[in-house]
């Protein structure tokens, strides 16, 4: 295909009734291709365990009330609650409804879906309700009175945003900084927010007082209040692309640049200034390597002393996966070749103490869930769970034991299954591990991989009840690789994929798919493989550079057309992690492996099935990459299914609903093309009842 004639660019006009029509008429014959009484069933059970009173409802502890926001099958949209820490430790907790969101939507003609709440403390009487159209990433804020459950309008001097990107939050109870579509030139070429302002009650939006004026080619820009008592403070930040970013302290409209590396992740907690570093950090005689966490005393910091306690330095196995602090300590988890260890940090006179977090589940990741410094001490919650061990809940008290507050029940039969880790070479020597999950006498068979790798995300051990019915209790075999561009390893893992490099992301899971082979666990016509988002634009080169490794493929929400991802919505947002496609030095390494532009004729070389998934809500990766590269495979003789929900946002769905059936489609989609090649070829469409068809 030319670079520069796209026959489908129609198909990037999201709402336009024509693509439109192309989607529907492709839903249905995806739809009619998979329907049945397996394909019902299975989704019966996936939204059976969405839905289930036996989930574990986590909570953010903010004061004496605990808050929860919970959808099941009476309350789809979802009801946001609360309920008191002694309430929450018995099996069937009071909760005090705060707002119906389902009431909402129903009352105002709206599909809304929640986004989230902030809530003004200590007074606990007023909060900021986020919530999108569809589940999209622009959003509209209003005004939440706790006492009286009801919105504040604008009338009544609330804070009332329409929608956009916003990011907002409360300075007191009389003002909030805010940063959203003000009007023209007020918005960066990512689509966020590039003015920050102080905004009063009672006063228009456009009376706002500026605070901080990025630039278009920024990111973002964004401003925040630390209300911790005696060390207030007011922040802002400047992203100036998806990994630096400029932090200074406001004071007195006064802003003072912390100089800490841009690349590396900055936080302040009273006195302390954390710093852990992306890339090595030389100060004076001192070099810092990435992946460490450093501390010092910020107001000393800003005074110009670069005197840094190392709190962790990472090593060829260990890497910093999470941190969060009590009151008075800090709470650290690390991975060591993917497996969590967790330890308390407390700031002494002449150091710091370091001392191990015992009494953890044996065999499963643990991570922070949620402290709360500001009114609730050295308290902390942890949540526990493994590919075969469902979901603990814990709660302690740094020093204390840890107490079993929730536990999930087991939503699948995992007697006989086993969890392994393995380790493939790839080309260019470097081991990647694997976690592989399965019957322990099983043969070769269908299994499924799965990947992601990309913006140093770290894929960790957890247990997920729609995988096990829908896919290990038939007999398949689930494999989660820990490719590079993760975060399993340190930053390094994920910067050495930056750009030019992208081209190891690809290898890795190739060699982890060979290497699944070799060990006979599987066969090429059974392995099949999913991923979304940047792990769409995964499966999306596997499906054009190493067809003959799979057998079926399930690409969802993904990014395809590399040449014009920069052009779409937040996608300007990633050039530092792909590259800019307008440079053509940079083209040149893009261009091997962007998968729209790299299709090819079946007659040349047949691609493995593969079911292409997005969202037309979805307003982060643009729907137009989904639609066109499945539009490009028809052209060309490929086998490929495309199904399109028109709500959901980037999550691909709106509702517990749409997920389970979105859920179902991508693993029954997988198993007849493992188990049954060729069932799933398109026949005469025939009617079948589609999700959310409001267009």
């Amino acid at each position: 295909m030319s670079i520069t004639g796209d026959p489908y660019l129609w198909l990037e006009e999201v709402t336009d009734d024509t693509a439109l029509d192309w989607v529907r008429s492709r839903n249905v014959s995806t739809t009619a291709a998979l329907a049945g009484d397996e394909f019902d069933a299975l989704e019966s059970r996936i939204l059976q365990v969405l839905d289930t009173d036996a989930r574990i409802p986590y909570a953010r502890r903010r004061g004496e009330y605990l808050y929860n926001f919970w959808r099941d099958a009476t309350h789809v949209r979802g009801l946001w609650r609360r309920t008191t820490m002694d309430e929450y430790r018995k099996a069937s907790p009071e909760w005090d409804v705060l707002l119906d969101l389902d009431a909402v939507a129903e009352a105002e003609g709206e599909n809304w879906v929640w986004s989230g709440a902030q809530v003004l403390r200590p007074d606990q009487n007023i909060a900021l309700v986020t919530m999108s159209r569809g589940g999209a990433d622009a959003t509209v804020v209003r005004e939440f009175d706790l006492r009286t459950r009801s919105f504040r309008g604008p009338l009544e001097g609330g804070f009332h945003v329409d929608e956009a990107k916003t990011d907002i939050g409360y300075i007191d109870a009389e003002s909030v900084y805010i940063g959203t579509d003000f009007g023209e030139d007020s918005l960066t070429e990512s689509g966020y927010p590039r003015i920050v302002k102080r905004w009063l009650r009672g006063t228009p939006l456009a009376e706002a007082t500026v605070v901080y004026e990025g630039e278009a080619s920024d990111i973002s820009i964004s401003a925040w209040h630390d209300r911790t008592p005696g060390f207030e403070r007011d922040f802002v930040q400047r992203a100036t692309d998806f990994y630096n970013a400029e932090f200074y302290l406001l004071d007195d409209d006064v802003l003072t640049l912390v100089e800490t590396p841009t690349d590396a992740t900055t936080s302040v907690h009273k006195q302390w200034l954390l710093v852990r570093t992306m890339t090595e950090w030389t100060i004076g005689d001192v070099t810092y390597p990435s992946g460490a966490l450093l501390a010092t005393n910020f107001d000393a910091f800003l005074a110009g002393e670069r005197d840094m306690a190392v709190l962790f330095t990472p090593d060829a196995h260990r890497s910093l996966h999470q941190y969060a602090w009590t009151e008075n300590h800090l709470i650290v988890v690390t991975l060591v070749d993917v497996k969590t260890e967790m330890r308390v940090l407390t700031p002494v006179a002449d150091g710091w103490n370091d001392e191990a977090l015992t009494g953890l589940p044996d065999l499963t990741s643990t991570e922070i869930v949620g402290t709360d410094p500001e009114e609730n001490g050295d308290e902390f919650f942890l949540s526990s769970s493994g590919y075969l061990t469902p979901a603990t809940l814990l709660f302690g008290t740094v020093g204390g034991d840890l107490e079993i507050v929730k536990q999930a029940p087991s939503f699948f039969d995992a007697h006989g299954m086993s969890v392994a880790q393995h380790f493939a070479v790839s080309e260019d020597g470097t081991e990647v591990p694997y976690f592989v999950v399965r019957r322990q006498d099983a043969d070769p068979g269908p299994t499924l991989l799965y990947g992601y790798g990309g913006f140093e995300i770290s894929m960790t051990p957890s247990y997920s009840g729609s995988i096990g019915l829908a896919w290990l209790e038939r007999g398949g075999t689930y494999v989660v690789a820990n490719i590079r561009g993760g975060g399993e390893y340190g930053p390094d893992w994920h910067t050495q994929v930056l750009r030019a490099g992208r081209h190891l992301v690809h290898e890795d899971f190739a060699a982890v798919a060979r290497d699944l082979v070799d060990r006979g666990i599987t066969t090429p016509e059974q392995l099949g493989a999913q991923g979304g988002s940047n792990g769409g634009l995964l499966m999306g080169i596997m499906v054009t550079k190493y067809p003959e490794l799979f057998g079926a493929l399930v690409c969802q929400v993904p990014l395809l057309d590399m040449k014009r991802y920069h052009l779409l919505l937040a996608g300007a947002s990633w050039v530092a992690e792909y590259g800019d496609p307008d440079d053509p030095e940079e083209w040149k390494f893009i261009s091997e492996y962007s998968p729209y532009q790299n299709v090819v004729p079946a007659s040349e070389r047949a691609y493995p099935p593969i079911l292409i998934a997005t969202s037309t809500r979805d307003d982060r990766v643009h729907p137009g990459h989904a639609r066109k590269m499945a539009a490009r495979l028809e052209e060309v003789g490929q086998d490929v299914s495309y199904f399109e929900n028109i709500e959901g946002g980037h999550g691909g769905a709106a509702d517990n609903a749409q997920l389970a059936f979105k859920t179902a489609l991508a693993y029954q989609f997988l198993w007849k093309s493992l188990t049954h090649p060729g069932v799933t070829e398109r026949t005469t469409p025939r009617s079948r009842p589609q999700p959310s068809t409001t267009a």
